[in-house]
């Protein structure tokens, strides 16, 4: 028998009993979202490609982890970590960042808000991000033979490397300082100091040297010199053999009667799970790394267009007239710009690399959060909120980015979700034409092999890849689907 419901009395009633606690917008609008079976499909999906991106170079490197160095009796003479030793400045930002970041959005102090730690956290994974780029490209721009003889001399002293990433250190952080993250000067001072002392540091000292000699490992290990420790899998995405090429997928390495010699060690008893590719590289490494260039043209290039996009759009919405009619026709010449085939020649003319790419699908493709901006800020400006803002004399920034912004963000999320979709099938579009970034592992340049020289088709090279790419643009596009109903008033109502 259904227990009977219980009755509370009016008084009861006015006092708050028997009533659950109302939740907030974004915390109604997130649970709307999780019931949605393609939204927890493509949640699941995008933390899997968040996992590979962050640990691939500890899961799949053609470095060991652990080598040792015996001796005639077998005794260990000595011991070494060449995978750590050759980890990036980047592989060792997203492992901290992952490690820390986490218990700190998490388990933060209680003093700050979540969305005040989030805030810190994003602003000191920017200022980190900006570092890690500029002092090693800084540092090897100083060192050429065509400088100047002062500014080689002190970047090739002992001293120089640090005073140089100090410098860069200094500015980067001034600017993450104006940052308002948090109300708190000396926490926010606090904070980025120790970004700029951990950035700056792992620039200067950390490995990532490309790997020269793949086959001094494996001769070691199986002349009994070494004995070694591996990662999961044994091979890094640039590590190829001309031996090895197109292997199906399940081959066992050691049938191959070109690498006999090496029975019996890790490299020798593995199986190639996805087979290789047209060079003789491991598909599932390269799918693993590849992860990290498609997470970060999505989410950096999107990010800066919502950052140019809801500056202009906030500005049109808020003076309208003709400061409106001005921005707005720079807007319709951005959108005029065909993106792809500006790539194909900014490809043909420019440094092949992802800051290029970021930076130009960031600038180019902001013109859908700027229009949403716009018509969320018409609608606020003459609400009572903010001509209060402008009655009590606040400036026009906090106006705008403070009491305005919050209120009129929502659309632009949603159009966010279906912009990283749309940057990783241009990365991937640019990879398969192979106008992509030199020297990256990628899910098109994958694709774009699975036709041989010799014209026959290799099934696996575009199977797993291109499973790869369908199912990351159908996630974000399953979460920016879920996220627009979940807000959307009117969809709400017509669901019901």
């Amino acid at each position: 028998m259904s227990e009977a419901p219980e009755v509370i009395s009016g008084i009861e009633a006015m006092r708050g009993i028997g009533q659950t606690r109302a939740m907030g917008f974004w915390a109604d609008a997130w649970s709307r979202v999780l019931k949605r079976h393609g939204a927890r499909f493509g949640l699941t999906w995008i933390s899997i490609l968040a996992f590979f991106a962050i640990f691939s170079p500890l899961l799949a490197n053609a470095h060991p982890w652990i080598e040792e160095r015996l001796g005639p009796q077998g005794e260990v003479i000595s011991r070494s970590w060449p995978l750590l030793a050759n980890l990036s400045a980047t592989d060792w930002l997203l492992l901290i960042g992952f490690c820390v970041g986490l218990p700190w959005i998490t388990l933060g102090p209680r003093a700050l808000s979540r969305s005040q730690r989030l805030g810190m956290f994003v602003t000191a994974a920017v200022q980190a991000g900006v570092l890690v780029v500029l002092i090693p490209t800084i540092l090897a721009w100083a060192a050429e033979p065509i400088r100047s003889d002062w500014l080689k001399s002190i970047a090739r002293t002992s001293s120089g490397e640090w005073t140089i990433a100090a410098g860069i250190a200094v500015m980067v952080s001034a600017l993450a300082l104006a940052i308002p993250t948090i109300d708190s000067l000396w926490r926010r001072v606090v904070a980025v100091s120790m970004v700029a002392a951990i950035s700056g540091s792992i620039s200067v000292v950390s490995g990532g040297a490309s790997l020269v000699n793949f086959d001094r490992y494996l001769d070691d290990e199986a002349s009994g010199a070494v004995r070694s420790v591996w990662a999961p899998i044994p091979w890094s995405p640039h590590a190829t053999r001309s031996d090895m090429v197109a292997a199906p997928p399940g081959s066992r390495v050691e049938e191959l009667p070109s690498l006999a010699s090496w029975k019996g060690t890790p490299f020798g008893k593995r199986r190639t799970i996805l087979g290789t590719d047209a060079l003789g590289g491991d598909v599932l490494a390269q799918l693993m790394w590849a992860c990290r260039l498609s997470i970060s043209i999505g989410l950096v290039s999107t990010g800066l267009s919502v950052l140019i996009g809801v500056t202009i759009g906030a500005i049109m919405g808020y003076f309208g007239g003709w400061v409106d009619l001005l921005l707005f026709r720079v807007v319709e010449v951005f959108m005029a710009v065909p993106l792809l085939f500006l790539l194909i020649v900014a490809a043909g003319v420019l440094p092949r690399n992802t800051y290029v790419m970021m930076a130009i699908i960031g600038m180019f493709s902001w013109t859908g959060a700027a229009r949403f901006t716009r018509a969320e800020f018409l609608k606020l400006r003459n609400q009572e909120f903010v001509q209060a803002a402008q009655a009590v004399g606040l400036p026009l920034r906090t106006i705008l980015f403070r009491h305005m912004l919050p209120n009129g963000i929502t659309p632009v999320l949603v159009d966010a979700s279906f912009g990283i979709a749309a940057a990783i099938s241009i990365e991937a579009t640019l990879s398969y034409l192979g106008l992509g970034p030199d020297g990256q592992a990628s899910w098109g340049k994958l694709l774009s092999s699975a036709t041989a020289s010799t014209g026959t088709f290799v099934w696996w090279l575009a199977v797993f890849p291109g499973l790869a790419i369908f199912l990351s643009v159908l996630s974000y596009n399953m979460l920016g689907e879920a996220l627009r109903d979940a807000i959307d008033p009117k969809l709400r109502k017509a669901a019901h």
